[in-house]
């Protein structure tokens, strides 16, 4: 067994986690983004998703020498953090290289923002991954859904609702952004990343 320069155990160095939910009812929905856009990067790179560890469909990914474990975790959103928690802690990966992809509504549609720290915003699924790391110093790549225009609108009904025509589309390019974004943060960092990308 060899072990890596940074004493993680089999030399991950990297966990890409795109954030969503489990369950036919959540594809392809504005809150699963994070998911998207690991598919996006999965077609791009060639390669799958095709263990269950850590309550998470994962993969590995040798990207220019950096080996990246990507995570879908399947534990629903808001207790995304258990999964991320115990991968982060068994490779002994450190928090600033913990990428995590989500969507954001307080962005407008097709919006990418990367954030090398920062609050959860109302995302529960952040929330849940800061609390479960200690803290919130960890890269972020956050795809703006927009918000509904109609006031009335409940917000969970909004997130958890299918972009069309227009819309879809928009999406669809940002979500090929953020697997190229995510292949940036890891290859030549984050600041590198925010300039290119916000």
């Amino acid at each position: 067994m060899f072990f890596n320069r940074n004493g993680g155990s089999g030399g991950v160095e990297w966990l890409l986690v795109g954030l969503g939910n489990p369950g036919t009812k959540y594809e392809s929905t504005r809150h699963n983004m994070g998911w998207l856009a690991l598919d996006s990067l999965m077609e791009k790179e060639k390669f799958t998703l095709n263990k269950l560890r850590f309550k998470a469909w994962t993969g590995m990914l040798d990207y220019k020498g950096h080996k990246i474990l990507v995570m879908k975790p399947q534990t629903y959103m808001n207790l995304s953090g258990e999964s991320v928690g115990e991968a982060a802690r068994f490779y002994k990966v450190p928090a600033d290289h913990v990428l995590v992809i989500s969507d954001d509504v307080s962005l407008p549609v097709g919006k990418l923002r990367i954030r090398k720290s920062g609050s959860a915003g109302g995302h529960n699924g952040l929330k849940n991954i800061i609390q479960h790391l200690g803290t919130d110093a960890f890269p972020r790549i956050k795809v703006g859904v927009g918000m509904p225009e109609h006031p009335d609108h409940e917000m969970i009904d909004w997130v958890i609702g299918k972009p069309q025509g227009e819309e879809a589309k928009t999406l669809r390019a940002a979500l090929d952004r953020a697997a190229e974004a995510a292949l940036c943060i890891v290859d030549e960092g984050a600041d590198k990343a925010m300039n290119r990308f916000n």
